[in-house]
């Protein structure tokens, strides 16, 4: 999470604080994968660690107009990058569920954005 000033950290509620305020606050959503690589615990005894081809699935919320105000950054899912196109499935809903519960608290605000989906 980015600190934009000592302690304060950014996050989707800074956005609907400043819209509640009264000000006029518009985001573009940035929706990617990122490929990354996550070490796991031997199954075994030979101590050596597992590396797992991960992908995460994260959306950048970034203000337009309001100066100041960085970028929020969240990871919605994490998958391996092998899984079975069911199981790939599932993560992508359970992210655009996950992520359709950041939109509502946004429209509720009456912060302008456009809905994307993984």
């Amino acid at each position: 999470m980015e600190k934009t000033e000592i302690g304060r950290k950014t996050r989707l509620e800074s956005f609907i604080e400043l819209a509640k305020s009264g000000k006029q606050v518009k985001i573009l959503v940035n929706l990617y994968t990122r490929d990354v690589k996550q070490l796991g615990h031997p199954e075994e005894t030979d101590d050596v660690m597992d590396e797992l081809d991960m992908c995460l699935l994260i959306a950048d919320f970034i203000p337009l107009g309001l100066e100041g105000e960085p970028r929020v950054t969240k990871v919605y899912a994490v998958c391996t990058i092998n899984e079975s196109k069911v199981d790939a499935k599932i993560t992508r809903n359970i992210a655009n569920e996950r992520l359709k519960m950041d939109y509502r608290r946004l429209q509720d605000a009456k912060i302008e954005f456009e809905e994307k989906l993984f």
